[in-house]
């Protein structure tokens, strides 16, 4: 039998939190203002999540729109300020003007998690070089994730990539699960079921009427039916 795939839901809110935990996910990424692509949610948002359901919330560190980390010292007290409320496990990702990582920013956010686990982002799915990115943050605290379609344009483009890169699972750099998000479709699954991915990551799939309606339980349970079935 196939090893349980993770199935992780972005939640704007606690009743968002609520279906998706009904629905069956395993992890929420906690963000606010989607029409940004989701930056980092209040603290009260967050203590009202983490007051409504019981599975793990991955907490957005992001201040505007784009890829450029801003200002630093900002992202750093509200990684701090969100951990005093109980945030134990974040989403961060930071690329210069050249498409590189933006190594000195993500270190010191890093150092201000302490440990905590952690997700880079979409950001490097616009890196100049996915490769050496990973390579790069291969033995940074926490990093246990990456959240990435393959491509900047979506799954459908980024199958070839996701496929190669879950092939050299283990190699360094490339120790991190893969999380599959963007563009994401259930016909997917199978093949990346099939290609050794085992963590799934959606937004609007888990909203049939759109981002102006919540999360609807059922539609993340059909979610979860398919990876069960993969």
């Amino acid at each position: 039998m196939s090893k349980r795939a993770v199935l992780e839901v972005i939640a704007l809110d606690a009743e968002d939190a609520i279906a998706a935990q009904a629905g069956g996910a395993d992890r929420l990424e906690l963000v606010t203002d989607m029409a940004a692509d989701g930056l980092t949610p209040t603290v009260a948002t967050v203590a009202a999540i983490r007051g409504a359901v019981d599975i793990s919330l991955r907490v957005m560190l992001r201040l505007s729109d784009g890829f450029r980390a801003g200002d630093v010292a900002r992202v750093g007290r509200a990684a701090r300020e969100l951990r005093d409320a109980g945030a134990e496990e974040f989403v961060l990702g930071f690329l210069d003007t050249a498409g590189e990582v933006d190594l000195a920013a993500v270190e010191t956010v890093a150092a201000e998690l302490d440990g905590c686990r952690w997700t880079f982002h979409r950001a490097i799915d616009h890196a100049a070089d996915r490769d050496a990115l990973r390579k790069q943050l291969a033995d940074l605290p926490g990093l246990d994730t990456y959240l990435t379609a393959g491509s900047a344009t979506g799954v459908d483009e980024g199958l070839p990539v996701l496929r190669a890169e879950a092939a050299r699972a283990g190699e360094p750099g490339y120790r991190q699960q893969l999380l599959v998000g963007g563009g994401l479709r259930l016909d997917h699954v199978p093949g990346l079921r099939a290609a050794g991915i085992d963590a799934f990551h959606i937004g609007g799939a888990a909203r049939p009427d759109g981002w102006g309606a919540p999360v609807a339980a059922e539609a993340v349970a059909q979610w979860r039916r398919a990876l069960d079935l993969g």
